[in-house]
């Protein structure tokens, strides 16, 4: 894994040990970021189940002020902050070892408004995906402008509209499918 683009690229990335994280592949990161960007004029980055921050570091490298990177497993938090220090962005970055709905509502407390928030939970937990979609919209975490990138199972059926949130752009790679909401 590396950073595809901007003020970072090529820095080299390292992978959480373990099964327990599934990487964005580098072909599916630069896909992605060109459907939602690619490259960005500030604003903030939320990068929930961040595994090894890959994400949130790609964001930060194409123009983010700051991005806060959630994940609850050990490894994953050690992995981010070591991808982070190699990148020298842990100045534009909050890390935070914290379930995803805990994590949700310190963001709701903070009156954080989002850019972009990316949303790649393990793929069994397909009911992840209308939680934080209906969390986004009643709290209004997202700027106008703003997207949500949903990485799935392809055999997931997201809505196609969430409140305010327009489901855009969807493409599948293999086993992975990226599925875009927007506030316009």
């Amino acid at each position: 894994m590396r950073v595809i683009s901007g003020t970072k690229k090529g820095r080299m990335l390292k992978a959480v040990p373990g099964k327990n994280t599934r990487p964005t592949t580098d072909k599916v990161k630069e896909s992605m970021f060109n459907m939602i960007g690619p490259y960005f004029n500030g604003g903030w980055g939320l990068d929930l189940f961040a595994g090894s921050g890959g994400l949130g570091i790609e964001g930060l490298s194409r123009g983010l002020d700051k991005v806060l990177f959630v994940d609850h497993h050990p490894k994953a938090i050690e992995t981010i902050r070591s991808n982070l220090a190699a990148c020298q962005l842990t100045d534009t970055a909050e890390v935070y070892k914290n379930d995803w709905q805990r994590a949700l509502k310190v963001i709701i407390h903070r009156k954080i408004v989002f850019r972009v928030i990316w949303v790649d939970p393990p793929y069994k937990k397909t009911s992840i995906y209308r939680t934080v979609l209906e969390t986004v919209n009643d709290h209004q975490l997202l700027e106008r402008g703003g997207t949500i990138v949903c990485e799935h199972d392809p055999e997931v059926q997201l809505p196609d509209a969430y409140g305010r949130l327009e489901k855009g752009k969807t493409a599948r790679y293999g086993s992975c499918q990226i599925t875009l909401y927007h506030f316009e």
